[in-house]
Parts: structure tokens; sequence; C-alpha cells
């Protein structure tokens, strides 16, 4: 028994990798091929990987929507937990990282469920607003550029179902959040004032989690 969290070191991270990740081999292959890159530590942690499937499952996602797509890691495993007539829709900026991620995909035969839209994430997420796909979704995966962080909820907020599950990911900023310092970048302020009105949104339940950088999971009301 245990009052707080544990901190895990190298050992017991390795322990519960050992224990509680069961990695798709494509899935495994695609988080190598990404760790060479400059920008490795935007992928999601393994375990991370492993809750977001086990989520859907959970919870019969059909309907994804992730904002911040990386090399397609987190994409991946959800698309692969997700029944054949599953769909995703996948915004991100960068076509290079992206392209990575599709090989994948196409490798893991789930590309034809994933409907990767390029481009400004709120353009895209207004867009879908404005095809009428509003309450349709059964997930949304929120991890891209923190500014943008409370915009991209009040359009999730839209587009997920009432029941619904809206993960926001890196809500701890490697700490930094706690005690905002002035010479820190914005965003460090922006997800500490972000994090605090969550906590009295009334339009969710909540629940955060010490799960990689953090996690929220929001059900919408």
């Amino acid at each position: 028994m245990t009052s707080r969290t544990l901190a895990l070191d190298e050992s017991l991270h390795d322990y519960l990798l050992a224990i509680g990740v069961s990695e798709h081999p494509v899935l495994r292959e695609l988080r190598d091929a990404t760790a060479s890159l400059r920008f490795a530590k935007m992928q999601i942690a393994p375990e991370q990987g492993q809750f977001m499937g086990w989520l859907a499952r959970l919870t019969g996602v059909r309907r994804y929507l992730e904002i911040g797509v990386f090399t397609g890691y987190s994409t991946l495993a959800v698309a692969l937990a997700m029944p054949d007539d599953g769909r995703v829709v996948a915004c991100d900026v960068r076509a290079d990282f992206t392209a990575i991620g599709r090989a994948h995909w196409e490798k893991a035969g789930v590309a034809d469920r994933i409907d990767l839209r390029l481009g400004l994430a709120l353009d895209t997420l207004h867009g879908l607003l404005d095809e009428g796909r509003a309450d349709e979704f059964d997930l949304a995966f929120i991890d891209a550029d923190k500014p943008s962080y409370p915009a991209y909820l009040d359009a999730c907020a839209r587009l997920v179902r009432k029941g619904g599950i809206i993960a926001v990911d890196n809500i701890f900023l490697s700490g930094r959040v706690v005690t905002p310092q002035a010479d820190d970048p914005p965003s460090v302020q922006l997800m500490h004032d972000f994090n605090a009105a969550l906590k009295q949104d009334p339009r969710f339940d909540l629940c955060v989690l010490p799960l990689g950088d953090g996690v929220t999971l929001l059900i919408r009301r």
C-alpha cells in the first residue's frame, strides 16, 4: 500500500515495460525509427501507447480524432485497437514526420482507417464541424502546440459525443507547470492556467494520470 504515486527509477520503469506493455511489432519498429530523430522525445512512451489502445478497446472506440501526430505512434496504437470499421482523423502540419507514420501504418495494415489531414489543426477541426461531424467522435487526443490547447479543447468539446473521452497530453511540462517562472516560455504559464481551469470546467468530468508527462482524461458531460 502507498499513499502517493511512486516515482519510477530506470529499473522500475524497465519492469513496468516488461510486465505491462505488449507492443505490436510494427509499433516497436516505429518507435525505433523515431528514436534517431532530433525531436524523438516528442513521441509518447510505450506504456502510454499501451494505455491508449486499452482505453480504445475498453470504450469501443470507432471514431478517433488526434491532434498532433508526429511520427504516428499514438495513431497506430489506437488504430490497431479499433475494429475494422473504425476510422481515425489525424491532424498535423509536418509531411516529413507523418510520412514515417504512413509507412508504418501501411505495414501494420491499418492505413485505410486513417485520414491524415495536413494543415493547421484548428482549420481542420473547424472544417470537421462544417462537415456536420459534431458529436461524432468517441475519443480525441490533444498532443500538439501548447498555446492552442484551449482552442483545441473547445473544438473537441463539440466534435466528441456526450460520454466520449478527450485525452490531453503533456500537462506537467516536465514539472515546470507547478511554479511558472518569469523566464519560462509563455506556454508554461498557459498550461498552468489551462490545468487550473479544467478542474472547474462544467463540460467535463476529469481524471489526471501521472503517465508519461501527465495526461488529463475528460469525459464530456
